[in-house]
This record gives C-alpha cells, structure tokens and sequence, in this order.
C-alpha cells in the first residue's frame, strides 16, 4: 500500500509543474483530384514555439 501511495505522489508532483510553453497540437487533411486520379493526404503534428514535431502520411 505505501508502494502505490509514494508512485501516485510522485505521478501527481511530476504532472503539476511543468516548466515551458505548452504543447500545440496541429492536424492536416487533403484530397486531390486531377488527371492522375484521385490521390489522399494527412500530416499530425505538435509544436511549442521553439520545437516541433510532426509526421505526415
């Protein structure tokens, strides 16, 4: 019991003082049509202002 105890209060010390900008999730979606068909795109992504990530399919 002391166990799950210390592991949530060590859960709840690291989630509440997070130093930084947040997180800005971004989200993309296309369709084209042209002569060569019918072609899909999406691309996820997040980005704090100084760093981003993301990956497209």
């Amino acid at each position: 019991m002391k166990r799950i105890a210390l592991i949530l209060m060590i859960a709840a010390l690291a989630g509440c003082g997070a130093d930084g900008a947040p997180w800005t999730p971004s989200a993309n979606l296309g369709l084209s049509i042209g002569t060569g068909g019918v072609s899909t795109g999406a691309s996820l992504g997040a980005s704090n202002g100084t760093v981003s990530v993301g990956v497209g399919i």
